[in-house]
């Protein structure tokens, strides 16, 4: 998408038809009165007031706790400006967005993570750190609330991504918030499932909000380069009497993969599939040597690898996030006595101990980009000196994930500490083979 804030924005007019008859939001069933978290991740100062001020006082009067994550500090909102350095604006748009948090609810947590405005996509890995470090391991009763990931401005989406990424992995509601899509959208670009939210009184609390964000709704000076950023037509969008989120309620991935083995007892086809046969074939016969003391197989499924790794092995532990696909494995496995199955999800779980091969296959675009960096650096980090990481994965897009499984094999040979051995790459998969950059 490309547009400039200084475009004529679409008429607030035009959205009424768009927005008529839509479905309420019912915070009620979301976070019941008194109780819960609400975490608003805004890319740049003023996009929580703008497209969660309402929300956030509304919540905030209720006496729920609120976290305000602000991924930068909005130094690149003046590019041209005469007489503001990006530090001096990134200074006061800091001091703008604590005053505006403090109308809409003054308890709540401020958090900077000065990230680049404009550079979030190159710094994907640090804000879902981050992100999910403020969320916490155990986010009892919390919403999840961010910039729409189809909003049409770099940061925005990547914002809203990453958000997305983590309420998947933690089964959290997400709530989505277009701004730049009232500016640049036409009626048909509005997503069939937003619903609207009444502000009642929390609409004064965000025109005070808005009004503290002098940086972007007034002009820095009369000189070229320092206009407004939110013009009158613009700002007209965030004037209504109720604010639009688009709502999913992912469930947590343990939940989903239980559910699945429970209708398919192989749902890729691991035993019955060629290609499945083929690409297992090919692993095995690219490994360095024939027998190896202990190895690591995160995600082993129904065990059907774990067979033909136990034939090499003095011992093998494999472990899986759904207890029913361990049950299956059990059943495959009940003669190979060194085979360890237990449950346990990659890279929180994973395992003490060092292992002379460790198999990555099929599980790293399940990740968050962080959980790959880290995912990495575990199976680096729990090699002995003559290991070997094994990595095998399908190349095309995993509707509803992020990564790719060419992300995941870059992550890991993009490590200083490992280099390729082996590599083999066709249309539908790809294979490396690591080991210690150290290695002759």
């Amino acid at each position: 998408m490309s547009f400039n804030h200084l475009d004529d924005s679409v008429p607030e007019a035009n959205w009424a038809p768009a927005l008529q008859g839509r479905s309420r939001l019912e915070l009620d069933r979301l976070i019941p009165p008194g109780s819960g978290r609400l975490v608003v991740l805004s890319a740049h100062p003023d996009d929580e007031t703008l497209g969660a001020g309402g929300l956030i006082a509304l919540l905030a009067a209720r006496g729920t706790a609120v976290d305000v994550v602000v991924a930068t500090a909005g130094e690149a909102s003046h590019p041209e400006s005469p007489t503001r350095t990006p530090e001096q604006l990134a200074h006061v748009r800091r001091a703008e967005l604590r005053d505006a948090v403090a109308h809409l609810a003054p308890e709540a947590a401020v958090h900077f993570l000065e990230l680049p405005d404009g550079g979030l996509a190159g710094h994907r890995t640090e804000l879902d750190a981050a992100l999910a470090a403020i969320v916490g391991p155990n986010p009892r009763d919390t919403v999840l609330v961010a910039p729409w990931r189809s909003d049409g401005h770099t940061d925005h989406d990547t914002a809203g991504q990453a958000a997305a990424a983590l309420a998947r992995t933690m089964g959290l509601p997400l709530l989505e918030y277009p701004i730049w899509l009232w500016h640049w959208g036409r009626p048909e670009d509005v997503p069939d499932n937003l619903l609207l939210l009444p502000l009642g009184d929390a609409a004064a609390a965000k025109k005070r909000a808005m009004e503290t964000h002098v940086t972007q709704v007034r002009p820095l000076s009369p000189a070229p380069g320092d206009e407004a950023l939110l013009s009158a037509g613009v700002l007209a969008h965030f004037e209504r009497s109720f604010e639009s989120f688009v709502l999913s309620s992912p469930r947590p991935p343990r939940e989903v993969f239980e559910d699945l083995y429970r209708s398919n007892s192989d749902p890729w086809h691991f035993e019955d599939s060629f290609y499945e046969h083929r690409k297992r074939a090919l692993c095995l016969a690219m490994l360095p040597r024939p027998h190896f003391s202990s190895v690591f197989e995160p995600g082993c499924s129904i065990g059907v690898f774990t067979r033909e790794l136990a034939d090499r092995a003095d011992a093998v532990l494999a472990t899986d996030i759904s207890n029913r696909a361990l049950e299956l494995a059990r059943q495959r496995l009940t003669s190979a006595a060194h085979v360890r199955l237990e449950q346990g999800a990659v890279p929180q779980d994973w395992p003490r101990g060092r292992y002379d091969l460790v198999v990555v296959s099929e599980i790293g675009y399940f990740l968050q980009h962080s959980e790959l960096q880290e995912l990495a650096g575990h199976s680096e980090a729990s090699l002995t000196d003559d290991g070997v990481i094994l990595l095998c994965h399908w190349r095309h897009p995993n509707e509803g994930w992020e990564l790719t499984g060419d992300q995941v094999h870059e992550a890991f040979r993009a490590r200083n500490g490992l280099r390729v051995l082996a590599e083999h790459r066709e249309k539908d998969f790809r294979i490396d083979v690591l080991v210690r950059t150290e290695t002759q």
